[in-house]
């Protein structure tokens, strides 16, 4: 048995339950942190162990028996039928943080994902084909997202007022917010956490709006 063996098994019943390993993290009780990359080796360099804890954690948390995380450990690519709630999961969509968004080589011209820095998640059924996951970073979008979550954004999804919104802007910020206006020449977002500010920006301004259609909560 090999640390990135151990490593690779949780990260793929993270991807099977729809989540990142910081999201996989949370919801098993531990710190977000805990499953991250630079947690994975020690200040002089060698490889860490993931605590027994953790793992058993894991496994309450996802369903999973000890059965599945050891053939996920010996090479299985996917959790065999009936080894915990990632049956509901059919297909899988790339996935990058918000503060990545924002860089150049994620998007194309039409807002769609492109380029190989993206990871991937499992999530249930969504008709898009070019739908994709962000996961959420800070507090800008509570109390509805929370640091960790992932948002599924479908960029064919007819948008109307009200809906929670992923925004692309002419100069490169990517946002989350409600949609409270759109006019044939502006655009009006709600901060989703009323802390922070409101947003209007005349329509040229905005590179593309897309739809939140589901979230890991």
């Amino acid at each position: 048995m090999k640390h990135e063996d151990v490593w690779r098994a949780i990260d793929t019943l993270a991807a099977e339950n729809g989540l990142s390993a910081s999201g996989l993290a949370k919801k098993s009780g531990l710190d977000a942190t805990t499953f991250n990359p630079s947690k994975r080796t020690m200040p002089d360099g060698r490889s860490r162990w993931p605590s027994t804890e953790s793992v058993a954690k894991v496994l309450q948390a996802t369903g999973a028996s000890l059965e599945s995380f050891t053939a996920l450990v010996s090479g299985a690519r996917a959790l065999a039928s009936g080894g915990g709630a990632a049956r509901t999961l059919s297909r899988r969509v790339p996935l990058i943080g918000f503060a990545q968004a924002g860089g150049d080589g994620y998007f194309d011209d039409g807002g769609y994902p492109v380029g190989g820095g993206w990871d991937e998640v499992g999530l249930p059924e969504i008709a898009d084909t070019n739908a994709y996951a962000l996961e959420i970073s800070g507090d800008s979008m509570e109390p509805v997202f929370r640091d960790g979550d992932l948002v599924i954004v479908s960029p064919s999804a007819p948008i109307r007022r009200g809906d929670r919104v992923v925004v692309r802007t002419a100069g490169g910020e990517v946002m989350a917010k409600q949609l409270a206006r759109r006019s044939a020449r502006r655009v009006e977002l709600k901060s989703l956490n009323p802390e922070h500010p409101d947003y209007s920006f005349d329509l040229s301004d905005v590179t593309w709006i897309h739809r939140i259609v589901w979230a890991s909560q």
